[in-house]
Parts: structure tokens; C-alpha cells; sequence
């Protein structure tokens, strides 16, 4: 664990985790202090950010990180759909750039962050509906499916996986892969982590998930499986590469979701690094893990996209 990360968790445990304490979420406040707190980093050299903020003739809300000479086109390589996390109520591409940017640049893929519907103005399945919406929107603009990897943290980790069991069921072409970091995949919070690392956790405490669960939900029922991916059925889906912490009180929304995965014959594949802040990738290039993190995605993402016809199921498990 290097000192990086030891600040970054000494600072989530004094400044956000004694605001998940709290018995009720104050959405308005957190989402001012993420603002306020935004660093934004500068666009990499040889790259371009294309806003598309407010672009009501398309399902794409959001923003490209693309290389400068020009757009994603079909066949040019992989493009990575970014889901950002933030509980499904706050975050938004802006709060997400340092995970986005590094993964692009590491990949060589250009990155499209969706800038989906926050609750509570709009519940589920608002932030499904524009995840699916806008990867059906990439493949009528000319990328081929098997070019796309479906990417998130949190809970734009679970909507990435949510986005992909609802698009098998609709019977939509599959993506490459799906990219999980630190997913939130049980919104019902009743893995065992919920209470078994509540207080070693220094971002989170566990009661704070199913709170936020109810924000997103309304009266949908948390076990739903386009809420809450770790209940659906994961046959069919293409491969997984999970990363989360052995702290997180959501290491048991990754684990189970790998088991379940792996169970249906899923090529998946889970890390759990040691003693990492939630969604650590996020720290890039500052924590020399969040770095390395964004090497082994970034090889993912090219893995799957060249050779997807070769790769086999797998069952792997690491700690790092």
C-alpha cells in the first residue's frame, strides 16, 4: 500500500465516510460538494473532449474523449461507453475525468462518459433506459458492437452491468466486454460485506448503501435485476473483468456477481486489491496503484476488442 493511498483513505475516513453516518441522504448537499470538489484534469496531449451536454436530438448526453484527428468510426479500434458512479444521484462525466482520461489514453480508445439521468428527479429505470439508449445510438452511428466495451464505477459499475443483461434480453448484439471497478450490484445491500467490513470500509459505512439504494429505487423492489444485477441471470453476457477492494463494504456485490458470472459460463475475471480506497482508479495519476489499475482495464479493453473469438471462460480470481 503505498503512502498515496494511505492519504487518499485517511482523507475519505475525516472527510466522507462521517456523512454516510447520517440517517437520511441530503442529495442537494452532496452534490454541491462534489462539485465544489471537481478536479478536472487537463486533456491529454494528441486528444480532444467533445461536450455534448444538452443534445436533445441524441441519445449521447455526455462528453468524448476521442483522439484529435477525429471521431470514432466503425471499425477504428475499440470505444469504451463510461458509466460514472455517484450513487446514481450525484457524479457526473466532469467528476469522473481522471478514470476516464487515463483509460482512454492507456487503450488508445476513445471514451464516450454518459451523462445519464440522476435520481431522484428521475428514478429507475431512467439511468437504464439512457446506458442502453446510448449504446444502440453508437452502433447506428457505425461502431460495430464487438468493438465496444461497456465500462463503470460504483454505481455506473452495476449500470454497466445492468445495461448488459437488459440488452441480451432485448436481444441487441452484444458489446466486447464489460469493465466493472468497485460495482454496486446489490442495491437490497445483503452481502456479507455490508457488515463485515462496516467500519474498515474508509469511504463507506454499511448501512449508507441500502439508503442510497431507495433514492434510485422509488417502489421498484431492490432485488430487481436491472437494478440490482447481482440477482439476474448472467448467461450469454460477454467477459467481465471486476476490480474492488478487500475493504469495501461492496466487496461481496463484486465476488457474488463473479460466482454468478462463472456459473452461467461467463468469461470472468475478478481482482481484489488489498486494503484500496472505493473505486481507487479515480486517484490516477496521483496513487501509483489507480495507475496500475488503469494499465491492466486498459489491457482488458484491448484484449477483448482483438480477440474475442479466442478467449475462454475463465475462472480466475487475484489479490493484488
Amino acid at each position: 500500500m503505498s503512502w498515496q493511498s494511505a492519504l487518499a483513505c485517511w482523507y475519505l475516513r475525516r472527510q466522507f465516510r462521517p456523512r454516510t453516518l447520517k440517517p437520511r441522504i441530503n442529495v442537494e448537499q452532496a452534490r454541491a460538494l462534489t462539485a465544489k470538489r471537481a478536479w478536472s484534469p487537463r486533456v491529454p496531449r494528441g486528444w480532444r473532449l467533445r461536450e455534448l451536454y444538452g443534445a436533445n436530438d441524441t441519445p449521447l448526453h455526455g462528453e468524448w474523449l476521442e483522439r484529435a484527428e477525429g471521431a470514432p468510426a466503425a471499425n477504428s479500434g475499440p470505444v469504451v461507453l463510461f458509466c460514472h458512479g455517484g450513487g446514481y444521484y450525484f457524479c457526473s462525466p466532469r467528476t469522473h475525468r481522471s478514470l476516464a482520461f487515463g483509460l482512454a489514453t492507456r487503450a488508445d480508445a476513445p471514451v464516450f462518459s454518459l451523462d445519464y439521468r440522476l435520481a431522484p428527479e428521475h428514478r429507475f429505470p431512467a439511468a437504464l433506459d439512457d446506458a442502453t439508449g446510448a449504446y444502440r445510438q453508437l452502433i447506428a452511428n457505425g461502431i460495430a458492437p464487438e468493438s465496444i466495451v461497456i465500462a463503470g464505477d460504483s454505481a455506473g459499475g452495476g449500470l454497466a452491468l445492468a445495461t448488459l443483461v437488459a440488452l441480451r434480453d432485448a436481444g441487441d448484439p452484444m458489446p466486447a466486454g464489460g469493465l466493472l471497478f468497485s460495482p454496486w450490484t446489490d442495491l437490497a445491500a445483503t452481502g456479507a460485506s455490508i457488515r463485515a467490513n462496516d467500519g474498515i470500509d474508509p469511504m463507506f459505512s454499511g448501512p449508507a448503501i441500502a439508503l442510497a439504494g431507495k433514492v434510485y429505487l422509488g417502489d421498484t423492489p431492490a432485488t430487481h435485476p436491472y437494478a440490482s444485477p447481482v440477482y439476474a441471470d448472467l448467461h450469454g453476457l460477454p467477459p467481465l473483468f471486476i476490480m474492488v477492494s478487500s475493504t469495501e463494504v461492496l466487496l461481496d456485490d463484486s465476488r457474488r456477481v463473479a460466482d454468478n458470472a462463472r456459473a452461467a459460463g461467463v468469461d470472468c475475471e475478478l481482482e481484489v486489491w488489498t486494503k484500496m480506497p472505493h473505486v481507487w482508479p479515480i486517484f490516477a495519476p496521483f496513487i501509483p496503484e489507480a495507475n496500475r489499475a488503469l494499465d491492466r482495464a486498459a489491457a482488458f479493453v484491448r484484449r477483448v476488442t482483438t480477440h474475442r473469438d479466442a478467449a475462454q471462460p475463465s475462472s480466475a480470481m487475484s489479490m493484488v
